[in-house]
C-alpha cells in the first residue's frame, strides 16, 4: 500500500495544475461545481494514474519526478491504476457530461499508450514529446475551459480559446524535455530514446531556451493591451517568471562547466519554481477576473 501511494506521486501533479488555472482565468462563464469536479479528476484521479501506470512498466531503481527513491513496483499499482482511470471516466459521466468523459477516456488511453511495453510512445523523442505536450497542455485546457463553461463546440474552438490553448501546449513542449535530463542513463538501459536524449544535456537547456522565448513572445501577443492592478499583466508575467529564469540560467551555468549538476535535485528546484509561478500568474488573474 505505501509503495503504491508513493507510486502515484500526487504532490507531482501541482506540477500540471497551472493549465487548469490558466482555463480557469480565461473563462467567460464558470459552474464553480464543475471547476471543482475536474479538478479533483484531473489532480487526484487521473494524473496520479498516469504516473502509477508509467512508473509499473518503467520500473526506474533511481530517480523519478518526484519521488526520490521509488520503491519496487507490485500488481496492485497496475490495478490501482486503472481503477482510478475508470472512476474518473464514470465519475465524469454521471456528473458532468460524455465530453469530459470522453476527453479523459482519450486522455488515459494516450498517457498509457506512452509507457505500454507493446506500443511504448516513450521509444519516440518526438512523437511522445509532442503527445505529452499536445494531451497535457492544449487537450487538458480545452477541456477544462469546455467543462467549467459548458461551451458549445463553435464557442470552445473559437480563436480566442485557441491561441491560449496552443500556448499551454508550447509552454509543456518546452518543458517536458527539462524533466528528463537527468535520466537519461535510465532511459538508456530501458532503449528509451526521449527527446532529452536526442538532444544531449547541454542541448536541452538551448532547447528549451528557446522554446520559452517564443512562449514569452506568445504570451506577450496574448496579453497585449490587458491590465490589472493598474500594470500590464505581461509585465506581471515577467516579474512573477523572474524566479525561474534566474534559476535555469544560474543551473545552466553550473551544467556547461560540470554536467553531474544536471542532477534530480536541481531538476525537481526548477519544476517547483516553475510551478509555483505559473500557478500563482494564473491564481491572481482568475481572482482578479473573479
Amino acid at each position: 500500500m505505501k509503495s503504491t501511494l508513493l507510486h502515484l506521486r500526487i504532490p507531482f501533479s501541482f506540477f500540471l495544475m497551472p493549465v487548469y488555472w490558466f482555463a480557469l482565468s480565461q473563462s467567460s462563464t464558470l459552474h464553480t461545481d464543475k471547476a471543482v469536479l475536474v479538478f479533483i479528476l484531473l489532480h487526484l484521479l487521473i494524473y496520479p494514474a498516469s504516473n502509477a501506470y508509467n512508473s509499473f512498466y518503467d520500473k526506474d531503481e533511481s530517480s523519478i519526478g518526484g519521488l526520490e527513491n521509488p520503491p519496487p513496483v507490485t500488481k496492485g499499482l497496475y490495478y490501482t491504476a486503472w481503477s482510478l482511470d475508470i472512476a474518473a471516466i464514470i465519475l465524469a459521466w454521471v456528473f458532468d457530461s460524455w465530453i469530459l468523459a470522453l476527453g479523459l477516456l482519450l486522455y488515459s488511453t494516450v498517457s498509457k499508450a506512452y509507457s505500454y511495453d507493446k506500443v511504448r510512445l516513450k521509444k519516440y523523442p518526438i512523437i511522445s514529446w509532442l503527445t505529452v505536450g499536445v494531451f497535457q497542455g492544449g487537450f487538458t485546457y480545452l477541456l477544462v475551459l469546455q467543462s467549467v463553461g459548458q461551451l458549445t463546440w463553435s464557442e470552445l474552438f473559437s480563436s480566442d480559446n485557441l491561441l491560449p490553448a496552443v500556448l499551454s501546449t508550447c509552454n509543456l513542449l518546452g518543458f517536458y524535455p527539462m524533466t528528463q535530463v537527468y535520466q537519461h542513463e535510465e532511459d538508456a538501459k530501458r532503449g528509451d530514446l526521449t527527446i532529452s536524449r536526442l538532444l544531449g544535456i547541454r542541448g536541452t537547456f538551448l532547447f528549451t531556451a528557446g522554446i520559452f522565448s517564443l512562449v514569452t513572445i506568445g504570451f506577450y501577443f496574448f496579453f497585449v493591451g490587458k491590465m490589472i492592478f493598474g500594470l500590464p499583466i505581461f509585465l506581471i508575467y515577467l516579474l512573477i517568471l523572474s524566479p525561474v529564469l534566474l534559476f535555469f540560467n544560474f543551473w545552466f551555468m553550473k551544467v556547461l562547466k560540470n554536467e553531474a549538476f544536471a542532477n534530480f535535485k536541481n531538476t525537481m528546484i526548477l519544476n517547483f519554481l516553475g510551478g509555483n509561478c505559473l500557478n500563482a500568474f494564473f491564481i491572481l488573474i482568475f481572482l482578479k477576473k473573479s
